[in-house]
This record gives C-alpha cells, structure tokens and sequence, in this order.
C-alpha cells in the first residue's frame, strides 16, 4: 500500500503525547516508519536512548530537543537528527501545542530511565 491516507493513520498515546503512526510494516514498509508527534504545551518526555537514527522535522509550534546532553530549541522549518545509541528527551516548553514529523529504521525500540525497554508499534 504505497499511499497512507489522514483516517488511515493509528494513534498511540504514551508519556503525555501522541503519536500519529503513517508508515510502517502495516501499511507496506520494510525499512522506514515514519510517525507525526504531538507533543501538548508543557509536556516533558522522558529520557531515552534509542537504538536506531531518529529525524526529527518541526511542523507546527516549537519543541526543546536534547540529544547526548547538547540542547536545542527547534521552530517551524527545523530539523534535528539524533543518531542511534543517543539519549534523548524532549520537551514543549511553550503554552502552545506542538507537532513535528519524525522518521526512522523499522524496529526502533528504546530504554527507558527505569531500564525497561520499549518497542514503539508505531516504529514497527
């Protein structure tokens, strides 16, 4: 299925935000899952390391990206890439909602602060 439409999507809430899944196994891809987050004002993540590249592309408000300990606040039109093995965290520092669109390898899973691991389906 080469073509995802908006009501095709499946929504996954987890930690305060939403993930808005589009591309995956599910709907025919073998290597990439790509997903838009929505983060509301004022959220805070928590602090994970992910075992794949992720890139991340703000579409909507503005998000406080840490990767490896440097931090970044990202705006409409910018781009992080976080690469595999990093810790990251992310956070809306705002009043305002936030979306970006973030893309991956398939099987993306991540370690949480606790030692638990998670395997997002919206990566896999």
């Amino acid at each position: 299925m080469p073509f995802v439409h908006e009501d095709q999507a499946v929504v996954h809430e987890i930690h305060g935000a939403r993930f808005v899944s589009y591309v995956r196994p599910a709907t025919g891809s073998r290597e990439l899952a790509a997903w838009r987050g929505e983060i509301p004002a004022g959220t805070v993540t928590p602090e994970h390391v992910i075992s794949a590249e992720e890139i991340f592309y703000v579409l909507a408000g503005r998000i406080r990206l840490a990767i490896d300990g440097e931090t970044a606040e990202l705006a409409v039109g910018d781009a992080a890439s976080a690469p595999a093995g990093a810790t990251l965290a992310l956070t809306n520092p705002t009043g305002e909602p936030a979306h970006f669109w973030v893309t991956t390898r398939v099987g993306l899973s991540a370690v949480l602060p606790d030692g638990s691991t998670i395997t997002p389906p919206w990566a896999n």
